[in-house]
């Protein structure tokens, strides 16, 4: 997955319907928005090289083929366009992350899917996992970093949040579970659904979440150091389900 921007193809013709000589050629030549694109979309690959070597403004300008001074046209510093893959990175994570809540019913099944898709993300975008480790970032703007961490306390609150829903739905099934058919619930049922999100670490919500993108930053850094050789997906959904049963 890249950073994409949708074109739509332009085509000059005259009032009888007949392509015009040239015009076509001239309607293609890339926007300024389209650069930028195409100038982050080659940082990304670059950035896939397994030795990780450091990415300068010079090896970035050769790889398009311009002048470096062209490359500040579109972005005022290197920092610059890492925020930009960040960006893309973010808008990108969390569009999915709102679309498994949606399609998932359960709690534990919304963070199960998260998880899986973190680390699919990164099998999939190798050249993005430096930027998430902060590997890529080392020698840049602190704030670079600063931006990633944010990006992660964010996913790891969309965690939380999914594992106290479930909690939520667990408590409901207990209270059901424990009514009796005239309404009047089970007694002592009530006092062990309760306190059902504070009985031990295994029901807290807070520190499962934190476990689990633990995990999947563990599982980046693997595939980063391995030079992406080592799947960061490899029993995954295995080890997931065990954290999250």
């Amino acid at each position: 997955m890249q950073p994409t921007e949708t074109r739509e193809a332009v085509t000059a013709v005259d009032s009888a319907g007949n392509a015009i000589p040239g015009e076509g050629r001239r309607a293609t030549r890339p926007k300024p928005g389209e650069r930028r694109i195409h100038i982050l979309q080659t940082l990304a690959s670059m950035l896939e090289a397994p030795r990780g070597e450091k990415i300068t403004t010079a090896a970035l300008a050769a790889r398009l083929g311009v002048s470096e001074a062209a490359l500040y046209r579109h972005f005022a510093s290197k920092a610059q366009m890492y925020e930009g893959l960040i960006d893309f990175i973010e808008q990108t994570l969390f569009g999915l992350i709102n679309q498994i809540v949606e399609k998932e019913p359960g709690g534990v099944q919304q963070a199960r899917a998260i998880a899986l898709m973190l680390v699919n993300f990164a099998a999939r975008n190798a050249g993005m996992t430096r930027v998430l480790t902060c590997e890529a970032l080392v020698g840049e703007h602190e704030r670079l970093a600063e931006r990633v961490n944010q990006l992660l306390d964010r996913v790891e609150a969309s965690l939380r949040q999914c594992l106290r829903v479930e909690l939520a739905q667990e408590a409901e099934r207990r209270a059901e579970a424990g009514t009796t058919g005239s309404g009047a619930p089970v007694p002592g049922e009530a006092q062990r659904a309760a306190p059902a999100g504070k009985s031990g670490p295994a029901n807290d919500a807070a520190i499962r979440a934190n476990l689990v993108i633990r995990y999947v930053i563990g599982c980046w850094h693997r595939y980063a150091q391995s030079g992406f050789a080592r799947s960061p997906s490899e029993h995954a959904d295995e080890q997931i389900r065990i954290m999250l049963q």
